[in-house]
């Protein structure tokens, strides 16, 4: 798979980009998205909602399943992408692009953040596994 250098990915299959000191924007990867199936429905949080790591921040239901976006990270909710209530599918056609979940704030120094995540390479690699 083509994974991104621009991102940091989860084992729970979820990429992170740095949009500035603290700031992040969250989806799903190519490898999740294509695992789900057609997507039909995507519950958001809520803006100022703020989340643990390993805490669901979102909820994506296909025609197959309905799967938790679990946050890799503590944040708080800044932006939710609302696109997505009305063209769910933006996430099966730019999973990361279009197709982003929520821009979070972080108090974590970026050192913490990335020693918690892979990059393309790794990633790419734990899917090899």
């Amino acid at each position: 798979m083509n994974n991104s250098d621009e991102y940091y990915y989860s084992e729970s299959h979820v990429w992170l980009e740095q949009q500035g000191t603290g700031i992040f924007t969250l989806g799903i990867t190519e490898h999740a998205q294509d695992s789900l199936g057609d997507i039909v429905f995507v519950e958001l949080p809520a803006e100022g909602q703020e989340f643990a790591a390993g805490e669901a921040c979102a909820v994506i239901e296909s025609v197959k399943s309905a799967s938790d976006v679990v946050m890799p990270i503590s944040g708080e909710i800044i932006a939710i992408n609302q696109q997505l209530v009305e063209m769910p599918e933006l996430i099966n056609q730019e999973p990361f692009n279009n197709g982003w979940i929520v821009r979070f704030r972080s108090d974590l120094p970026i050192e913490e953040v990335t020693a918690e995540l892979m990059t393309a390479m790794d990633y790419d690699a734990f899917l090899d596994q």
